[in-house]
């Protein structure tokens, strides 16, 4: 298999599993909301500045079905992530050495060393 098809096999296995894993994932509250909740302080919390963006609260804004608005965010969420990522490997991948490396290459391994005869 190629580089370029392994890459994007991965690409999608990765959509399909972030999809379906959202798609089933629990409704039940997370550990700090559950806590909040139980100690009674949840209705005091002030919401997120991203609280009106279109993933808030792991949904997808204008879709109605509760479970394909999951799934449909994480599949968005994981792409996002897969762009980022590749994009910073890309650029850190492309930089070269030091230009000012003023030391001297390392041996290659397996390399002969003199021995001083006696």
């Amino acid at each position: 298999m190629s580089r370029r098809g392994f890459l994007l096999a991965f690409l999608l296995v990765s959509l399909v599993i972030a999809g379906v894993g959202s798609y089933y994932a629990s409704s039940h509250p997370d550990g700090l909301e559950f806590v909040a909740e139980r100690t009674g302080f949840l209705d005091s919390a002030d919401d997120s500045p991203a609280a009106a963006s279109p993933l808030a609260d792991y949904q997808t804004k204008g879709v109605e079905d509760e479970r394909v608005s999951g799934g449909l965010a994480g599949v968005i969420g994981a792409a996002a992530t897969l762009l980022v990522a590749g994009g910073l490997f890309r650029v850190l991948r492309r930089r070269g050495p030091a230009e000012d490396d003023d030391t001297e290459p390392a041996e290659p391994a397996g390399a002969r060393v003199p021995q001083a005869r006696s």
